[in-house]
């Protein structure tokens, strides 16, 4: 084959590294235009020493590997090698292969729509070349890497983590306050302070190590800036654990600066400076141990473990082994594995692939949607079209066509259990199932009486907390205010009579008559008004039930307000439950389905039926409980001097009636499991489909 005879590259260099987890040989093939390194092992080494001869060939370059080595090759591994060198461009290119290289130069720049096409995913743009003064800074940082000063960066942070443990309260909500346009500009310079630090963790440490830092500079990751540093020469290194020193310097960095922002947040007073430490130990903590530790994602994580295992190039080895475990698995084809592995490694490699590839299909499925929504309509919608064929359906279709070029390969059995399980999925979907709604709920005695004091006045008497009948007093009130007025008006219309009997029954007397009379009717209705104040005075309960929450501190001659609640009576025979559902499982619930509440955490449910739905959202929500400022598992939000919360999302109310009462006597909190109606998983992704199509479809 021509490109057997194309010599080398004279630019590249040839690096021995350390040796592989199994103790064979390695080197690494330096590119130096592109400051990339592809390690290759004791076979293709041989292979490069066979390369330059122009009259060889494939078989001639394995025979005499075998007959000079102890090295069993073949031809097929030979012609793969060439394959590889020719795919990175590590051979001369002849003649007929310069009009490719001069159409890749002349390639649209960045000033075309084109290059942001196939560039906006991920861009690095060099901004410094730092190899100067890292080497001039290194004497200064090397104290704080020594026993001494890596034991107090340990104890420091320790000890910030205890202290804030002990006031842990005032910490979370110092976090909840900064949620705000200052608060996010201040969580802004954090993450340039705590980020700018991580990598000059990485450059420092492999500046220590020798290893040069060819730039440092921003990556723009679908156009969301971040600061990168060339360590892609560690690979010159012999010792894994030198490696893994560089790839956890930065996480390394930004966890001891967040430890000492703890301990700083802890031991200072309030003002701006104790705030800063607070976006410094946020940002630090959560930053590193959610996004920099992952495995799945090529950030510090996946660099940590690679170096850790001694395992180079993980996710493509291990997205290698998963798909050969996938085809054999499904199609039944009779593959051999990428690479000589143990059952213990080939099995953790797939399961690794697997949950690579789900933690990537949500990430991505994630960013395309903050796409979407971070530009205006129509870009967002290309954009994330974009995003959704790159990372999501290409990796897909390019495995489904091997397996369509392939499918000839597939053993007619096999081919028959495939289509039929491709039927039932189908059927699945097809097929019309109940699904339940789950939502949170809070249920209570359908009958309560709040009792509060008409107006303000003086307790007389209350009952004490208990049973109580139907029409038996609770409280007694008095009013001192409202007797000495029924005292005035009694005299005032007493007077009246008396003036009345008095009158003669000449013509003025006649005239002062209808005068008197008027204002005598005035009095007695007002103390008829009087009479029935004071009836009020005596609240009774309006059924038999428990009588309950009273007040102890309530005694006969305090004072009550006209909101204040003095106790409750519940009758417990019977309980309805409030159920607060989302907008969109709404249309799945109908009135006299079923349903199960189950109070708290408890595992024991309580049958009930469906008995009302509302027709619009809810404003606000009456039960505290279930607020999430207070506890509750429902997001809400205040305004003004509103206490009660409006939920943040589009919720409707369904009532349940228990069958039976719950043991308790207070209203309880829980959820409730509704019986939705049934659908078909298909027809349902097909109108919310469209829905979704509808409502995004107006420009």
């Amino acid at each position: 084959m021509e490109w057997l005879v194309i010599p080398l590259r004279e630019d590249l260099r040839l690096h021995s590294a350390a040796s592989d987890h199994e103790g064979a040989p390695t080197w690494s093939i330096q590119d130096p235009v592109n400051n990339r390194f592809y390690q290759i092992g004791w076979v293709e080494f041989e292979c490069l020493l066979r390369w330059g001869d122009p009259e060889s060939t494939p078989a001639s370059i394995a025979e005499d590997i075998a007959a000079t080595t102890p090295l069993a090759v073949d031809e097929g591994q030979v012609e793969d090698f060439g394959k590889f060198l020719e795919a990175h461009n590590l051979l001369r290119h002849p003649f007929a292969n310069m009009n490719k290289l001069t159409a890749q130069a002349n390639a649209p720049g960045w000033n075309h729509w084109r290059w942001w096409l196939h560039h906006y995913l991920f861009i690095r743009i060099p901004l410094i070349h730092p190899e100067r003064w890292l080497r001039s800074a290194l004497p200064y940082v090397m104290p704080l890497v020594s026993p001494l000063g890596i034991t107090l960066l340990l104890v420091g942070s320790l000890l910030g983590i205890v202290l804030v443990a002990r006031q842990w309260d005032v910490f979370a909500n110092s976090v909840i306050d900064s949620i705000s346009p200052s608060g996010a500009l201040g969580f802004a310079l954090a993450l340039i302070i705590s980020k700018t630090l991580h990598e000059m963790g990485h450059a420092l440490v492999s500046t220590y190590y020798r290893v040069r830092v060819a730039h440092m500079g921003v990556a723009l990751v679908v156009l969301w800036p971040m600061l990168y540093t060339d360590t892609s020469e560690s690979w010159k290194l012999h010792s894994a654990r030198q490696r893994l020193r560089i790839s956890a310097a930065g996480i390394t960095v930004e966890m001891a600066l967040a430890g000492l922002a703890t301990l700083a947040w802890a031991l200072l007073g309030d003002g701006a400076l104790r705030q800063a430490m607070l976006y410094l130990a946020t940002t630090g903590w959560v930053l590193s141990l959610a996004l920099n530790v992952s495995p799945f994602m090529r950030f510090d994580g996946y660099y940590i473990l690679q170096d850790w295992l001694d395992f180079p190039n993980l996710h493509e080895r291990a997205g290698a082994v998963a798909r050969t475990w996938l085809r054999r698995t499904v199609l039944g084809w009779e593959l051999p594995d990428p690479e000589p592995l143990s059952t213990l490694q080939r099995r953790a490699l797939i399961a690794f692939a697997l949950m690579t590839w789900v933690y990537r299909l949500v990430v991505f499925l994630g960013i395309a949607v903050a796409v979407y929504l971070m530009f205006f309509k129509l870009l967002g919608i290309f954009l994330f079209l974009v995003e959704l064929v790159w990372f999501v359906i290409r990796p897909i279709t390019s495995e489904l066509s091997v397996w369509w070029e392939r499918r000839g390969e597939v053993m007619p059995q096999r081919r028959k259990l495939l289509g039929f399980i491709l039927m039932g999925l189908i059927g699945i979907t097809l097929i019309p199932w109940s699904f339940d709604v789950h939502a949170p709920a809070v249920a209570y005695a359908q009958r309560q009486q709040v009792v509060y004091s008409p107006f303000p006045a003086r307790l007389a008497s209350v009952h004490p907390a208990g049973k109580v009948k139907a029409g038996e007093v609770l409280a007694r009130f008095e009013s001192p205010d409202l007797v000495a007025r029924g005292v005035g008006v009694a005299a005032v219309a007493a007077s009246l009579e008396r003036r009345l009997a008095g009158l003669g029954a000449d013509e003025e007397g006649k005239g002062q008559q209808a005068a008197t009379s008027q204002r005598l009717q005035e009095q007695l209705a007002e103390a008829h008004s009087i009479q029935d104040e004071v009836g009020r005075l005596q609240i009774t309960a309006e059924f038999e039930g428990i009588w309950r929450d009273v007040d102890a501190t309530l005694l006969p001659g305090t004072w009550v307000g006209a909101k204040y609640p003095l106790g409750i009576v519940t009758d417990t025979r019977e309980w309805i439950a409030n159920v607060y559902v989302e907008q969109s499982q709404l249309m799945r619930i109908e009135v006299g389905s079923k349903a199960m509440f189950y109070p708290g955490n408890s595992l024991a449910a309580v049958a009930a039926t469906v008995t009302d739905i509302d027709t619009s959202r809810v404003v606000k929500l009456s039960h505290m409980l279930l607020e999430s400022q207070h506890g509750g598992p429902i997001p809400t939000q205040t305004s003004g001097d509103r206490q009660q919360g409006s939920p943040t999302t589009a919720l409707f109310r369904v009532r349940l009636t228990l069958d039976k009462p719950l043991e308790t006597e207070r209203e309880t909190i829980g959820h409730a499991t509704l019986t939705g109606t049934r659908i078909s998983l298909l027809w349902e992704g097909v109108k919310q489909g469209l829905a979704v199509l509808i409502r995004e479809s107006g420009f």
